[in-house]
C-alpha cells in the first residue's frame, strides 16, 4: 500500500468516526489514532482486498474503546452507544428490513424469492414447484432483487468495502415503512 492511504481513507473514516462519536474534537482525536495504527500495521496484511475491512474494524474497534474508556469515566454512558460495535449488528438490520420488504413484493417476485433466498430451493426445483419454466424464475428472482435494491436504497444509506460488503449503513429517515 503506498503512502497516499492516509488521504485515501481519512476523508471516508473521518466521516464513519464522526457519525458514531458526536464530539467532534473526539473524533478527530479518534482518526488520528486510527491512521497511526493503521500506519503501524497495514504490512501485516496480506490480502490487499480486504484493506477497506482492515481499516474499517480499526476505526469501530477505536470506537469501541472511546466509549469503554468513557464508561469508565462518565456516568451518563448507555448501552445505545454500543450497538453499533457488534460486528453483525448491520448485517442483523440490514436483513429485517429485507425480510420486511419482501412483502412489500408483487405476489410472484415474493414467492421466487423466498423459496430461492429463505428456504435454499434451487430456481430449478422453484421451476417445478411454480409449473413455470426455468428461464420465468430466473427472471422473477432478478426482478425481486432489483426491487428489494431499490427499496434498500430509498431506506438507507449504504457504505460498502471494495468487496462489495456492507461495513456501515444510516436510515434515511426515522419512519421507514420496512424497517
Amino acid at each position: 500500500m503506498d503512502s497516499n492511504i492516509f488521504e485515501d481513507f481519512s476523508t471516508l473514516l473521518s466521516k464513519y468516526i464522526k457519525r458514531h462519536v458526536s464530539c467532534k474534537e473526539d473524533a478527530e482525536d479518534i482518526l488520528q489514532d486510527v491512521l497511526l495504527k493503521i500506519y503501524n500495521n497495514i504490512e501485516n496484511l496480506n490480502d490487499n482486498e480486504k484493506i477497506y475491512a482492515y481499516i474499517y474494524k480499526i476505526a469501530r474497534n477505536s470506537i469501541y474503546d472511546y466509549y469503554r474508556k468513557q464508561n469508565k469515566s462518565n456516568e451518563n454512558y448507555t448501552p445505545e452507544l454500543e450497538y453499533f460495535l457488534d460486528d453483525e449488528t448491520a448485517n442483523r438490520e440490514i436483513s429485517r428490513c429485507v425480510k420486511s420488504m419482501v412483502d412489500y413484493l408483487p405476489e410472484k417476485y415474493r414467492q421466487a424469492i423466498i423459496l430461492t433466498e429463505f428456504q435454499g430451493l434451487t430456481q430449478k426445483e422453484v421451476s417445478e414447484i411454480l409449473k413455470i419454466s426455468l428461464s420465468g424464475v430466473k427472471s422473477r428472482v432478478q426482478r425481486a432483487r432489483k426491487l428489494l435494491k431499490k427499496m434498500l436504497y430509498e431506506c438507507c444509506n449504504l457504505e460498502f468495502d471494495s468487496l462489495g460488503n456492507v461495513i456501515d449503513f444510516e436510515h434515511k429517515t426515522k419512519d421507514c415503512k420496512f424497517c
